[in-house]
């Protein structure tokens, strides 16, 4: 047995489709129709309850139980081009975690949760550059010596 993919219950899968890709630079690996996978290795399915044979009427929105993780490099580039997307609904404004992380969430448009974070590698090559050795940056970003070593190397 293998694990493949999530699934996610939307009400239109064209909006749902085109939400990620406009905002998460997601591409269509296999459409379906009522189902499409996307490139970041999750799925839409519309029709979710005709497909398990459960009542419509079960089918949560805005459960606030489970979120979509994304990584982004230029964080303010992911929210500049959220502001060109007006009628998205923020759980959250952006905002920094004590590991120096910056992340938003917000709701797709069956009120899914995402968040968008800086990418940790990032994070930890602005400290590296900075002058920060590499047991302090880890100390900074609160991650293992071994994962800023190894966004060091990816610097030289």
């Amino acid at each position: 047995m293998r694990y493949e993919l999530p699934l996610l219950a939307v009400r239109d899968v064209e909006v749902s489709k085109r939400f990620y890709e406009e905002l998460f630079d997601q591409q269509v690996t296999l459409d379906l129709g009522r189902n499409v996978t996307l490139s970041g290795g999750f799925a839409l399915q519309q029709d979710f309850d005709w497909l398990v044979g459960i009542p419509k009427s079960t089918i949560l929105h805005q459960s606030n139980n489970m979120e979509l993780y994304f990584e982004v490099d230029d964080f303010d580039a992911f929210l500049d081009r959220l502001t060109s997307h007006p009628d998205v609904d923020l759980v959250h404004p952006a905002k920094k975690y004590e590991w120096q992380q910056r992340v938003v969430r917000l709701y797709d448009p069956d009120w899914h949760m995402i968040e968008v974070g800086e990418s940790m590698a990032v994070i930890a090559r602005r400290y590296l550059d900075e002058g920060h050795s590499v047991e302090q940056t880890a100390e900074i970003i609160q991650h293992p010596v071994e994962f800023v070593e190894n966004c060091r190397k990816g610097l030289e």
